[in-house]
């Protein structure tokens, strides 16, 4: 039962590891997923958002990230989901397309699946996989929120440049993608990342419904 202002990502564990979608808990309410390109910065963000830097592993090697990895935040089944980091470099071609091929299954199949925190390092955003993965949100009005990592590397021009760039170029999706930028390494953005995984996991309708008092931020 939660009785927090709002939801307490400090209070995140690791539920399990799941190679396909046939392997993912069947017992969650609602689950957001983190996306991105190999070494976005996936696991850093996962880390910082629960305060604690061993949830996700973190490796400067792209792809290390090879399984769908749940974390539940509280006692209610409320999940965030790593995904495997899409690119795989280093990785044999034939389990990239088998990793691609799941991931597939998963985006399309997971009814529990409430929204999607979509990753770009801010130096070099709208990859092609990224562009794939907006194609799929708009294809099937998944919610999107653009998380602008690495935000520390630019200065404050150029990363809102940026940002504005990135809005001009997705604005078709309206109201169904946010975007923000973020940093791992000094906690920019955080506030707003958490606000917006409130709303997704713990809206309204759910907290009456579970009996739970969590304020969901404006």
């Amino acid at each position: 039962m939660l009785e927090q202002e709002s939801l307490t990502y400090t209070n995140t564990h690791f539920v399990k590891s799941a190679a396909k979608l046939s392997q993912c808990p069947t017992d969650i309410l609602r689950e957001v997923a983190f996306a991105g390109r190999s070494n976005a910065g996936k696991s850093s963000a996962l880390n910082t958002l629960t305060g604690n830097k061993k949830l996700a592993r973190t490796s400067k090697t792209p792809g290390r990230t090879q399984l769908i990895n749940y974390f539940q935040v509280g006692e209610v089944p409320l999940c965030l989901v790593d995904l495997p980091g899409y690119g795989f470099a280093k990785v044999p071609v034939a389990k990239k397309n088998e990793w691609q091929k799941e991931l597939g299954n998963y985006l399309e199949k997971r009814d529990v699946l409430v929204g999607l925190v979509l990753l770009m390092d801010i130096r070099h955003p709208l990859k092609e996989f990224d562009n794939s993965m907006l194609d799929w949100a708009r294809e099937k009005g998944m919610p999107v929120h653009i998380l602008l990592t690495k935000a520390d590397k630019l200065k404050r021009g150029p990363a809102q440049n940026t940002m504005l760039q990135v809005k001009k170029a997705v604005k078709d999706m309206g109201d169904l993608v946010t975007i923000q930028t973020f940093s791992s390494h000094n906690g920019e953005g955080l506030k707003i990342l958490k606000q917006r995984l409130n709303r997704w996991l713990v809206p309204p309708d759910l907290a009456a419904q579970e009996d739970l008092t969590v304020g969901i931020p404006e």
